[in-house]
C-alpha cells in the first residue's frame, strides 16, 4: 500500500481535534473530582433587591376615574430625590416622545428590613377616555422604557379583568408563571384584581420585591386593584395589628373608604361595574355601615365585591361566621353579583343558593373529623346538604361567592355540597368578562385549562340567571380520609 502524506489542512484539523479533546477531558475530570476553582455564590436578598437610581417596582393603579386618570408608583434609591413621569398620547410612529409632558412625582422614604428607598407616585389627570397613552418614569437622567395603557371608554363597553387569590409564597419561582399565563389568556385585561395575601411576611422587602418581579412589566401596563389580606398585617408598636408599611408607598389607591382605612377599603367604577374593595382584617362592623351606604347609592349595572376572608370558607375547619353575619345580609339586600375572596388556599364556587349559616356545620365537621361522617349527619333541605341543626336555606339572592388561590401554598378542602365546583392542590387564575347584561366567569389552571366557568345574565325585576359551562378537566381533589372505626 502506498503511503500518502496528509495535507497541511488535514494536519490543522487533527491538531484542533486533539486540543478540543484535551479541553473536554480536563473539564470532565474537574467536574468528576469536584475541583471547583470558581465556587457558586448565593445572591443575598439585600443585593438582589437593592434599590438603584434606575426605577423599579413600577405599577399602575387608580385613585380617580379610570376614564380620565391613571396613577403610577415606582421605587429608586434615596439618591434620587425627585421623580418625574412623562406622558403623551401614543402614536404608531416613533416621534411621540417629542410631545410628552412632565408630571412631577411625590416621594417618601421607606426604611425596610433590607434598605431605605424612595417610593415615588404620580397621577396623570385630564386624560381622554378610550385613549392609548405612552409614559415613562425617571429622574431626568435615568429613564425607564416607554410603557402604554388605555383609559376606560366614556361608553359602557365590554371589558375583562383578571382575579387572583393568594399569591403569598414562592412568588419568584412559582407564582410568576400564573400571572404570566393569565396575561396570555387575557392580554387586553382592564385590570388585575388581587384578593389579599400578595406576600407572606408583611414587612419583608425581599417578598415585596418578588411580587413586583413576578408581574414585572405587566404591572406597568395593566392597572392593579389590590386589597390587603392578613399577611399584609404586621405587629404594631402597641401590640396590635396594622397594615404593612409597604402598602401605601407601593400603591396609589382610592381614599373614599372609612376614615383610617384609606387605600385598603375603597370603591371604583369601571364601565358599567362598581368594584368594592374591603379590608376584612379590621373594623368589620364599621365597614358594614359604609357598604350599606355605598350600595344604596349605586347606579352601576354590575357590582363586584372583593376582600380576603371568605363568606363561605373552603378551608377545612375554617369559618368566618362573624364576618358573614355582618356583611352577607347587605349583599343579599342589594343583590351583589359576585364576591371574590382568598385566604383558604383551595378553590370553591357557589351557585345562587347557599346556607344561611355555617357555624353549626363547622362545629359538626370538627366533631365528625371526616367529610363522610359529616355527610352522614346532614339533613337535606331543598337542593343543599347542610349540617344537622341548620334548618334555613337562603332564597336565591343572585350572589355567587368564590374562593381561589394562585400561589403554591395549599390547604385541605372543607367539602360542602352547596359548592358547585371545588379544587385542592391547584394554582388558578380567573378571567371575568362583562359585556352589557352578561358576565362570564372562567377559572383556569396555571397551565391554562378551563377548570370552572359560568355566566350570569341580568333580568330586570328578577335575580340573575346562572348558566353553568362545562369545564375541560375533572375536579382536582385529594382522596378522602377514611372514617375511623368506632
Amino acid at each position: 500500500m502506498k503511503y500518502t502524506m496528509p495535507s497541511w489542512r488535514s494536519l490543522l484539523v487533527m491538531i484542533a481535534l486533539l486540543v478540543a479533546g484535551c479541553v473536554v477531558s480536563g473539564a470532565v475530570q474537574a467536574h468528576e473530582g469536584e475541583d471547583h476553582t470558581h465556587p457558586v455564590i448565593a445572591v443575598q436578598p439585600a443585593e438582589m433587591y437593592a434599590p438603584t437610581a434606575m426605577p423599579d417596582r413600577i405599577v399602575l393603579t387608580w385613585n380617580g376615574d379610570p376614564r380620565t386618570s391613571q396613577a403610577v408608583n415606582w421605587r429608586t434609591s434615596v439618591e434620587v430625590t425627585q421623580g418625574i413621569a412623562e406622558i403623551v398620547e401614543a402614536e404608531a410612529g416613533p416621534y411621540f416622545p417629542e410631545k410628552a409632558v412632565q408630571v412631577m412625582a411625590t416621594a417618601e422614604a421607606l426604611k425596610t428590613n433590607l434598605n431605605t428607598a424612595h417610593f415615588h407616585s404620580a397621577t396623570f389627570k385630564n386624560l381622554k377616555p378610550g385613549t392609548v397613552y405612552a409614559y415613562r418614569v425617571g429622574d431626568g437622567t435615568n429613564w425607564t422604557e416607554w410603557f402604554q395603557f388605555r383609559t376606560a371608554s366614556a361608553k359602557n363597553e365590554a371589558f375583562s379583568f383578571v382575579y387572583f387569590g393568594d399569591a403569598q409564597n414562592n412568588l419568584r419561582s412559582m407564582w410568576s408563571r400564573v400571572i404570566r399565563e393569565a396575561y396570555r389568556d387575557a392580554p387586553k385585561a382592564a385590570f388585575l384584581l388581587h384578593a389579599g395575601d400578595l406576600i407572606n411576611t408583611a414587612e419583608s422587602d425581599a417578598e415585596w420585591g418578588e411580587w413586583f418581579g413576578a408581574g414585572a412589566w405587566l404591572n406597568a401596563m395593566i392597572p392593579s386593584v389590590p386589597i390587603p389580606g392578613n399577611h399584609e398585617q404586621a405587629r404594631g408598636e402597641d401590640g396590635g395589628r396594622r397594615l404593612s408599611h409597604h402598602w401605601r408607598p407601593s400603591f396609589t389607591l382610592p381614599t373614599n373608604g372609612p376614615d383610617g382605612l384609606e387605600e385598603s377599603c375603597y370603591t371604583l367604577v369601571y364601565s358599567n361595574t362598581l368594584v368594592i374593595g374591603m379590608n376584612s382584617n379590621t373594623r368589620q362592623a364599621e365597614q358594614a355601615e359604609w357598604l350599606e351606604r355605598v350600595l344604596s347609592e349605586n347606579n352601576s349595572r354590575w357590582v363586584v365585591c372583593t376582600f380576603h376572608h371568605p363568606i363561605y370558607s373552603t378551608g377545612k375547619d375554617r369559618d368566618n361566621a362573624e364576618l358573614r353575619a355582618l356583611w352577607k345580609p347587605i349583599f343579599d339586600k342589594y343583590k351583589v353579583d359576585l364576591v371574590l375572596t382568598g385566604h383558604d388556599h383551595t378553590y370553591g364556587r357557589t351557585g345562587l343558593e347557599v346556607p344561611a349559616t355555617l357555624s353549626e356545620q363547622a362545629e359538626r365537621q370538627a366533631e365528625a373529623g371526616s367529610v363522610a361522617e359529616l355527610r352522614a349527619v346532614s339533613t337535606r333541605v331543598g337542593d343543599v346538604n347542610v349540617a344537622a341543626g341548620v334548618q334555613k336555606v337562603d332564597e336565591q339572592t343572585g350572589t355567587v361567592y368564590v374562593v381561589s388561590v394562585s400561589g403554591p401554598k395549599m390547604y385541605n378542602h372543607q367539602r360542602q355540597d352547596f359548592m358547585k365546583r371545588v379544587a385542592e392542590d391547584t394554582q388558578l387564575y380567573q378571567i371575568i368578562h362583562i359585556d352589557g347584561d352578561m358576565l362570564r366567569f372562567e377559572a383556569r389552571t396555571a397551565i391554562g385549562e378551563l377548570y370552572d366557568a359560568f355566566e350570569l345574565h341580568k333580568r330586570d325585576g328578577k335575580i340573575n340567571k346562572l348558566v353553568e359551562i362545562e369545564p375541560e378537566v375533572p375536579e382536582h381533589l385529594r382522596p378522602l380520609e377514611p372514617v375511623a372505626a368506632e
